[in-house]
């Protein structure tokens, strides 16, 4: 999962070498780069690569201090959705 955001993030910032540079402890704010309009467009790819719906009333910038970090609140973001349907 790490990897596919990490791809993610570097499509949307139309930046490659992000690919090489970026790692489960990059900060994808402050290492990374990302702006606000270019973290809506990451969400959004996220939400499709991984079928998924993230609540912006809910989020939490914490979850963006790691590419792991961020990877763990899709997860249970995840198990939530799965647990929703089974419900």
């Amino acid at each position: 999962m790490q990897n596919r955001i990490i791809k993610i993030i570097s499509e949307v910032k139309n930046d490659p070498s992000l690919i090489e540079k970026a790692n489960n402890t990059s900060d994808i704010i402050n290492e990374l780069g990302v702006d606000s309009l270019e973290l809506l467009n990451v969400i959004l790819k996220v939400e499709d690569e991984f079928n998924i719906e993230i609540d912006f009333d809910e989020f939490d910038m914490d979850y963006l201090r790691s590419i792991d970090t961020f990877c763990k609140y899709l997860s249970e973001l995840n198990k939530d959705e799965c647990m929703n349907l089974k419900g």
